[in-house]
């Protein structure tokens, strides 16, 4: 009052007294000012305060509340009188908080007009506190960084959502602020947030609703315990009435639907609410809608309301809400359909009373679910052998008797070997060397099985027709794997811990295709069981570790219930299984957790193609940031487009990884919980920032500058190399690198851009640095052992590259953090072709054959043969083609992860080089016939091959398409005849012969130059008349020893350098002269 005095004269102790209103009415002065004194009170006690006495005093007991701000007043007053206020215990003092200025300001701002109020009766002037202090949040998030203190005027915004006339601007504050993240969520909850926006969903404003709706999102997001406040206080019907508002953008329909998941989410109110709510019809009409998180987020929500309750489940049936998610299963993007398969799963998941109806439904869900056994995204498969394993829950004792069946089956077929049959000559050299180094471990594979242990992944599903190529797919020695009883002592570290070793499962993938079993495929139901079997014994060959283990748990637990019940049914004949009874339901109480108890749970994962993060040894955990740019627009700042929540090739959530030491016993018990966390995982999406910039848009970050380098440095080796080929290179036999590679090198593959070479021998990768002559890293890759890597090629060479790998059993796999000291991790993994046949080799004639046989024993180490699998890589298109010992050539969308085309070769033999071009459409396939083949993708399958070229007499060692818009078709055969083609004529233009006994050939794409290899022990290199540059026999120093047979080559994409691999383990580099470079 005394300092008031000077500043508002006339204000007397009287007036005060006579200050007009009432204390619960904000409009008037005495309400108004009552009003500041609580936001000021709160936001000094939550700025001072520990939080959790804060929540005690301040928000628990409106009375105590009270007690405590007057508390707060009488110290700041009384100090001034020399008294001093005690708590016990002591609570922190207060007195000197810089809001108290405020307060000082607010109350002479009110007193100043008492004089012409009382006298002359004019209308009070509302204090423009809360405005100010608006202002001020408003700064605070405009204008900060983000290590910082919290807003000290978070509890004042609080008090704002209580005006109407400031609750829009405050709505739109705290919508940004939750979106800096979880943090951002827990503050705005520890103030007291909850009851007041809990309160708003009463409000009928539509403005309200896209503010509101996007708080809900982000406070579900990050706790979502809440559901039992929002059903009991109808909050539910809120977000019912938005999700089915067509009016309103997808982006808040898709925050409103995820709300509504997270509300029936094992909650059995909810679900019963949302039901009476028409959520399930709501839901449905929306599967369709072109925005891909709205459909993922719907189907999730599906899968969650009838999870575990059957009304809902029947409530879909009446509105065949099964068959309308059918469509979302060929969805272009993986997560919705990995959230169809979900919904789908949850569905047949239902424990109660089965009928004949309900028997019938689950199976078309499951043969409908079976088809992406072949699904390009591990996310996807994941979630499939999950959707399946609910239905082998319910399904129990059908199951077990498919197993007993198979399992006997397993037992009495001997499958032959192939190893006794083999060629000798065509045996990869053994690894005998003491200098072979030990394999890096690889931080994705701590549970991938040793390579030790034999999975044959021929892919066809032989009864189930789900091989894309046609029929069955014949059985052939060529798709056997070693003898099991090899395999088996070699200690596969699966033998200890499973009933079923992969051996076991492998072979009985492949009896169950031609034993007697085929008496079982009826017209009855019980087929399906049969066959979803065979889908999970084909999901546990997976070429990704975490899908396969999954199938391998499912696998194990049926064979261990199988095999430890008293076995009533041995053996059955084929009329035993055919009875159209239901199966009895089996309760899920009865099974027995893992040791270890929890469903596996995700962590935070998104490997995508720019994060380049650190990896701590345990488990992979990058960050989730969405991959894309929100539109920075005039759109109202809570529109933002929603961008995907995974980035390409992103492994999706993770399961946690096994200890490994438990009992054996304990493994084999499937958790009738089994999840991959797909849920948890899509919704942490929301709790992230979709209003900050991501880090490569944000010109300022160091992943931008990383990227602005990267770009500076291609363009610059782009430039030099440019300069050299401009002038010629007249001889290429100058030795820059020579080292002996762990294994005998089978693919080599130059980084475009930096100094690295990637050198794959049967199944690892060495990377070696050939400026610098040094070894950067060598690990294993996943395969079979008795598969080879075949192809490879870096993908996004230009940028944080990719590195695939192709082998001859038609799995292809992704690693990123290669050639560091970082930890290389598998990106993703599937199957690129699905029935890998045995080799055809075309008849050449009979003065070629012998050649070409000899030939062969180099072309093919393996003990199959054939081309295995070859592969060609689009860069600007983020197309795949994959082809190799198959009929077809397969084309993958690697951002959608899905197959985009079959093109059929029209040839009896397999092909053994792809070239593609991407400005003309147009594909070129060397086959193992001798024919050259071009196809156009735009076309349909039946007229797309547009020109067949047969003047080779034997297997087409390489078919090359030029780049340039005119560019010809360079195709090489064994014999070493090199012919062009100009790809509108129909017969070459021009042939050059070479070396006889070819086995590896590459040619330049810039400098007209190409190399043979030959069995004969020298590599020749030729310009593009025909003449012959160099001719290399020996190594350099070494006493000039004599080269191995070349067993691969290529050409760096850009400098004039030619890397070489030879069966005597020797890789060398050979480059132009000194004086060129």
């Amino acid at each position: 009052m005394q300092k008031s005095a000077k500043l508002v004269p006339g204000v007397t102790l009287d007036l005060i007294e006579k200050i007009p209103g009432r204390l619960n009415d904000r409009r008037t002065p005495l309400g108004e000012l009552n009003w500041i004194f609580t936001a000021i009170t709160d936001t000094i006690a939550w700025n001072v305060l520990p939080r959790d006495l804060f929540q005690k005093l301040f928000r628990q007991d409106l009375l105590v509340a009270s007690l405590f701000r007057n508390f707060l007043l009488a110290e700041r007053i009384m100090r001034s009188y020399n008294c001093t206020p005690v708590s016990s215990p002591r609570l922190p003092p207060t007195y000197m908080h810089a809001m108290w200025q405020a307060w000082d300001l607010a109350v002479d701002i009110c007193l100043s007009q008492l004089p012409t109020i009382i006298e002359e009766g004019t209308a009070f002037r509302h204090s423009p506190f809360f405005a100010e202090q608006l202002t001020a949040f408003q700064v605070w998030l405009t204008m900060g960084v983000e290590n910082r203190n919290p807003p000290e005027q978070l509890p004042i915004v609080l008090q704002v959502l209580l005006s109407q006339v400031h609750r829009l601007r405050a709505l739109d504050l705290l919508g940004r602020f939750l979106d800096l993240g979880p943090w951002a969520v827990s503050l705005a909850l520890s103030v007291g947030i909850f009851p007041y926006v809990l309160k708003l969903l009463q409000s009928s404003a539509r403005e309200l609703r896209p503010l509101l709706v996007f708080i809900w999102a982000k406070i579900l997001a990050v706790d979502s315990s809440c559901q039992a406040d929002l059903v009991k206080d109808n909050g539910h019907k809120y977000f019912l009435s938005v999700l089915a508002d067509s009016y309103m953008p997808a982006e808040h329909r898709t925050m409103a639907v995820f709300i509504l998941a997270v509300i029936v989410n094992s909650y059995n109110t909810g679900q019963e609410a949302c039901l009476q709510g028409n959520l399930i019809a709501n839901c449905l009409e929306q599967l369709s809608d072109p925005h891909p998180l709205l459909r993922q987020w719907v189907a999730i929500c599906l899968g969650r309301i009838w999870q575990n309750f059957d009304p809902a489940r029947w409530c879909g049936v009446r509105d065949s809400a099964h068959e309308k998610l059918y469509t979302l299963l060929s969805d272009p993007i993986p997560e919705v359909r990995c959230a169809a398969v979900f919904a789908l799963g949850t569905f047949v998941g239902n424990s109660a009373e089965r009928t004949d109806h309900s028997t019938t439904i689950d199976h078309n869900v499951a043969m409908m679910l079976a088809q992406l056994i072949n699904d390009g995204s591990p996310v996807v498969r994941k979630e499939l052998v999950v959707a399946l394993s609910h239905l082998v829950v319910q399904y129990e004792s059908n199951f077990c008797t498919v197993a007993l069946q198979f399992i006997e089956e397993e037992k009495n077929y001997t499958v032959p070997s192939p190893a006794n049959t083999a060629e000798p000559g065509n045996l990869t050299p053994v690894r005998d060397s003491p200098a072979i180094p030990r394999l890096r471990s690889v931080n994705s594979y701590t549970n991938i099985r040793a390579a030790t242990t034999a999975r044959n992944l021929n892919k066809s599903l032989q009864n189930l027709n789900l091989n894309e190529e046609g029929g069955p797919a014949a059985f052939s020695p060529g798709n056997l794997s070693t003898s099991s009883s090899a395999s088996s002592t070699l200690g596969s570290p699966d033998n200890d811990e499973y009933i079923l070793s992969f051996e076991t499962i492998d072979k009985m993938r492949r009896v169950s295709s031609y034993s007697s079993l085929n008496s079982l495929i009826g017209v009855s139901f019980n087929s399906v069981y049969t066959q979803i079997w065979r889908v999970l014994l084909h999901l546990a060959a997976d070429p990704f570790p975490e899908v396969s283990d999954l199938a391998m748990k499912v696998l194990n637990s049926i064979a261990y219930k199988a095999t430890m019940n008293a076995r009533p049914q041995r053996i059955l004949d084929s009329g035993s299984l055919t009875q159209s009874a239901p199966a009895s339901p089996t309760s899920k109480g009865t099974h027995i957790h893992q040791a270890g108890g929890s469903p596996p749970m995700p962590s935070t994962s998104s490997s995508s193609l720019t994060n380049e993060v650190p990896k701590p040894p345990t488990r992979e955990q990058t960050s989730t940031r969405p991959p894309y740019t929100p539109t920075l627009g005039g759109q109202a700042p809570h529109s933002h487009q929603f961008p995907r929540t995974r980035k390409m090739f992103d492994k999706g959530p993770e399961q946690a990884g096994e200890d490994g030491d438990e009992p054996g016993g304990h493994r084999n018990y499937i958790c009738p919980a089994l999840q991959t966390g797909l849920c948890d995982w899509s919704a942490k999406y929301f709790a992230q920032p979709v209003m900050k910039i991501p880090e490569e848009h944000d010109l300022e970050s160091q992943v931008r500058m990383e990227r602005q380098w990267r770009f500076l440095r291609n363009t610059r080796v782009r430039r030099q190399s440019r300069g050299i080929t401009q002038r010629g290179v007249s001889r290429l036999d100058d030795q820059i690198f020579i080292n002996r590679n762990p294994g005998v090198p089978s693919v080599v593959k130059f980084h475009p851009f930096n100094t690295c070479i990637a050198v794959a021998d049967k199944d690892s990768i060495c990377f070696w640095d050939w400026e610098k002559g040094e070894r950067l890293d060598y690990f294993y890759n996943g395969n079979p052992r008795y598969t080879r890597i075949t192809a490879m090629e870096y993908l996004n060479g230009h940028d944080c590259s990719l590195l695939l790998t192709a082998t001859d059993d038609g799995a292809l796999r992704i690693w990123k953090n290669f050639a560091d000291q970082k930890n290389p991790e598998m990106v993703t993994a599937w199957q690129g072709l699905s029935d890998m046949l045995p080799t055809t080799r075309g008849q050449p004639s009979s003065s070629a054959h012998s050649l070409a046989r000899r030939v062969s024993i180099y072309l093919d180490r393996s003990k199959q043969g054939g081309a295995g699998m070859v592969v060609d890589w689009e860069q600007e298109t983020g197309l795949l083609m994959t082809s190799g010992d198959v009929r077809v050539i397969r084309i993958w969308d690697t951002d959608r992860e899905m197959k985009v085309q079959d093109i059929p070769t029209g040839a009896d033999s397999c092909v053994t080089s792809l070239s593609c071009d991407s400005q003309r459409s147009l594909i070129v396939a060397g086959l193992g016939d001798g024919s050259v083949r071009v196809f156009d993708r735009r076309m349909g399958p039946n007229e797309c091959r547009v020109m067949t070229y047969r003047e080779h007499g034997a297997w087409v060692v390489k078919a090359h398409l030029q780049k340039e818009t005119d560019g010809h078709i360079i195709s090489v055969s064994v014999n070493g005849d090199v012919r062009f083609f100009e790809p509108r004529t129909p017969d070459s233009i021009n042939v050059l012969q070479t070396v006889k006994g070819l086995t590896a050939l590459d040619i330049h794409p810039q400098a007209n130059l190409f190399a043979c290899g030959s069995m004969n022990q020298f590599i020749a290199v030729y310009n593009a008349n025909g003449d012959v540059i160099s001719n290399i026999k020996y190594y350099d120093g070494f006493m000039g020893q004599r080269i191995g047979a070349i067993s691969c080559l290529a050409f760096h994409p850009y400098w004039p350098h030619l890397a070489v691999g030879s069966n005597d383990y020797y890789m060398s580099i050979y480059s132009a002269e000194k004086r060129l470079r």
